[in-house]
């Protein structure tokens, strides 16, 4: 049960993280801390509630040590509160553990916007986009060493150890659909099979290049949810239909999926043009529907998770070294960040929602974040107010100085793409030699190339006279399984090894995009819609 402050001595009243204690409130950290034992067997004079949020004030104040961040929780407080040693202090977060800040993300993760809100949605489906951040520093220290690896580097080995950070994000507002961590040579394919079970039905999953691995492919759309990801440009699926408006149709093992290739070029105000080829798989297949232009301009929201890794590691960490010189704290501390992470975004959300037509694109992290930091040295807003206060009645604190200084529309800019970091092999890499500084995008093109069909894909895609042979060869065979050498033969085909070889080679290739069975080595029967069955012989 929810204990509360009385007066007098209270050791529960440090138990408070400002205004986003309405976010996570007293009574969800009392009963994540019984699901997962972590509760105090007898009064102490740190419970448990209170390191629960001693923790997350540690990831609002990062940039100091304990005793000052406790310091800071117990400013705006009346009554006596405890004054711990940093030993103490220490020892109440070892005795919280992991499991109730890991248990408070999952219970705070997940789609944070309304249907109705402006720019979280394509047509029925929610974008959602995969992605890793490989840049998390860590304290050196052997026990993170041995849990995390040394990353090498052509200088060496790194500096500090890094964890790789891979979610799932919400693109309309930057939320955290789930999140897993770890070391960074699982890789970020690994990591991302991981989150598909977050997905659902009503999803439209945006990715990069290196998630377009068959076997993620099929576990995303085992889920339901539909996917518009980026191929590598070894990558050249079959075209088996051109489509009217460039794009083509293909499978990729079980999948039926359709290829848009195109080149899109961004003009800026200085004259300059910049651009490159981008080859799409999705499961959206009907160009009517939607048109391949349009979703080379979805593609785009895929950076929104890139923004939400800037506010993580930039804004909220300050690019520092976390803190935590064991795994089981790194743990604690990463899931206390995201839950910090995500109770700012949804209050974010809530505040840019009673403001009609308002894009959550133009909440200002930072402003929110410092906004907090302010109702937890003053202790405001812990509890819903018993009377409203002028301009924060619906929004709070927090909502309301967001609102006060929402940022400007979108701007199309561009700038050069480079690592800032000596070391770094891509301290140099513009490529394309971009402007140093931001700038403006006059307009964007975006030219959809039907596939050059040479060589072997035009062969098997207008040598629609011999396949129509083939599949009446097969249907007058009852459907019975047919040897390649008894194919060619009725052909007409003169059956000597290299000939056999072609022939049975094309037979593979229909065999792997569903137009054949193959039932043993080199002999296949035809394939036939639900509902139709093969004819008889004569």
């Amino acid at each position: 049960m929810a204990q509360s402050v009385t007066g007098g001595t209270d050791v529960f009243a440090p138990g408070h993280i400002g205004e986003l204690t309405q976010v996570i409130p007293l009574e969800l950290v009392d009963a994540v801390l019984d699901e997962t034992g972590a509760r105090e067997r007898r009064l102490r004079s740190l419970p448990s509630r209170v390191g629960v949020y001693f923790v997350l004030a540690l990831g609002l104040f990062g940039d100091l040590g304990t005793g000052l961040v406790w310091g800071k929780l117990v400013a705006g407080l009346t009554v006596m509160v405890p004054r711990p040693s940093e030993k103490a202090l220490r020892d109440l977060r070892r005795r919280v553990g992991v499991a109730p800040l890991k248990r408070l993300f999952d219970v705070l993760a997940g789609p944070l916007a309304q249907p109705s809100t402006p720019g979280v949605r394509y047509r029925r489906w929610r974008t959602v986009a995969f992605d890793g951040c490989g840049s998390l520093n860590v304290p050196d220290h052997e026990r993170n060493w041995s849990w995390l690896g040394r990353t090498q580097r052509r200088h060496g080995p790194t500096g500090y150890p890094r964890l790789m950070l891979m979610t799932l994000c919400e693109t309309g507002t930057r939320g955290l659909i789930g999140a897993v961590f770890g070391p960074a040579s699982k890789g970020e394919t690994d990591y991302a099979h991981d989150l598909v079970g977050h997905l659902t039905s009503d999803m439209l999953v945006l990715a990069d290049r290196a998630f377009d691995s068959n076997r993620l492919l099929v576990d995303i759309a085992a889920q339901g949810a539909q996917f518009l990801i980026r191929a590598t440009s070894v990558r050249r699926p079959p075209v088996l239909a051109l489509l009217p408006d460039g794009s083509y149709l293909t499978r990729i093992g079980d999948l039926s999926l359709r290829v848009i290739e195109a080149e899109v070029r961004s003009c800026t105000a200085d004259g300059g043009v910049f651009g490159g080829t981008y080859r799409l798989l999705t499961t959206l297949t009907d160009h009517s529907s939607d048109p391949a232009d349009h979703l080379v301009h979805l593609y785009h929201e895929r950076w929104e998770i890139e923004i939400a890794y800037l506010a993580l590691r930039h804004t909220l960490l300050q690019g520092r070294v976390l803190r935590s010189k064991d795994p089981v704290g790194l743990a604690q501390e990463m899931w206390a960040l995201l839950t910090l992470y995500q109770a700012l975004r949804s209050v974010m959300v809530t505040a840019v929602e009673t403001a009609s037509g308002c894009d959550p694109d133009r909440a200002a992290f930072t402003v929110a974040l410092e906004a907090a930091r302010d109702t937890v040295i003053s202790s405001a807003g812990t509890t819903p107010a018993a009377e409203p206060i002028i301009g924060c009645d619906l929004v709070g604190r927090i909502g309301a100085r967001v609102l006060q200084t929402l940022l400007p529309g979108r701007r199309m800019r561009l700038s050069t793409r480079i690592v800032k970091c000596g070391t770094s092999r891509y301290n140099n890499w513009n490529r394309d030699g971009r402007s140093r500084g931001s700038t403006s995008i006059t307009t964007i093109e975006i030219s959809v190339r039907p596939p050059s069909l040479t060589g072997t894909r035009a062969r098997h895609l207008t040598d629609s006279g011999r396949w129509d042979r083939v599949c009446q060869i097969l249907a007058m065979n009852s459907n019975e399984s047919m040897h390649a050498r008894e194919i060619a033969q009725r052909l007409g085909l003169t059956v000597t090894g290299r000939i056999l070889s072609g022939f049975n080679a094309q037979l593979c290739y229909w065999a792997r995009n569903g137009r054949l069975i193959r039932t043993a080595p080199s002999t296949y029967k035809i394939t036939f819609p639900d509902g139709l069955t093969p004819p008889t012989r004569p």
